[in-house]
Order: C-alpha cells, then structure tokens, then sequence
C-alpha cells in the first residue's frame, strides 16, 4: 500500500504564491500518476493536475493552466504544486492522490484509490 502526505497549504493573499508538497511512503514502486484534486466547501471534488511517475507528462484543468505547475521528486518520492497568482476561487482542501493509469482518465477521481488527508489553501481578496 501507499500512503500519502500532503504539506504547505496557508493563507495568503490574493496574487500570491504557496508551494504544496506530497510525500509518498509505502509500496512507491506501485505509483504510475500522481495527482492533486481539491475540494471547496460546497463543491465537489475536482481535478487540478496530474504527472506521470515515471515521466514528465502531465495535465492540467483549464482553471489553473499557466499558474499552477506540478512537478515531482522521484529520489524524494515527493509531487509538488507550485501555485502562482492565487485567487479567492483557490480557496479549497487540496488532496493528492496515486493510481495506476494514464491518459484523460487522470482527471476523474473515481480512478483513484489512494488519497492524503488534505491541506487547506485560503486566498483572500
């Protein structure tokens, strides 16, 4: 099994930049995608960007294209989410996530079945 970490959430103005990060432990050699979702309260649970464990590819949701990168340590078994130019509809719990497929699917989160417990963004105006 694996299990996830997630880290760096706060609360930071509008405009701003927050690093979070996802350490894995466990069976990482299972990990093929890894992914941050997250969660607003009201909303469902939404897709924000994916990357390839073994690879570079990624994916993005449209939302965050351009501001958000993700990126990832293999030797630290850790995923990363650099947030830039933050904005309140930010404001969210962020979960990662591990599955073992690839393609368009890494934006459903039915596909997944390994989650951290969550860290929370605040943007304020």
């Amino acid at each position: 099994q694996v299990q996830l970490v997630e880290s760096g959430g706060g609360l930071v103005q509008a405009g701003a930049s927050l690093r979070l990060s996802c350490a894995a432990s466990g069976r990482t050699v299972s990990i093929y995608t890894m992914a941050w979702f997250r969660q607003a309260p009201g909303k469902e649970r939404e897709f924000v960007a994916a990357i390839r464990w073994a690879a570079r590819n990624t994916y993005y949701a449209d939302s965050v294209e351009g501001r958000f990168n993700i990126s990832r340590d293999n030797a630290k078994n850790t995923m990363y989410l650099q947030m830039n130019s933050l904005e309140p509809e930010d404001t969210a719990v962020y979960y990662c996530a591990a599955a073992q497929i690839w393609g368009p699917v890494v934006k459903r989160r039915d596909n997944y079945n390994t989650w951290g417990q969550g860290t929370q963004v605040t943007v304020s105006s």
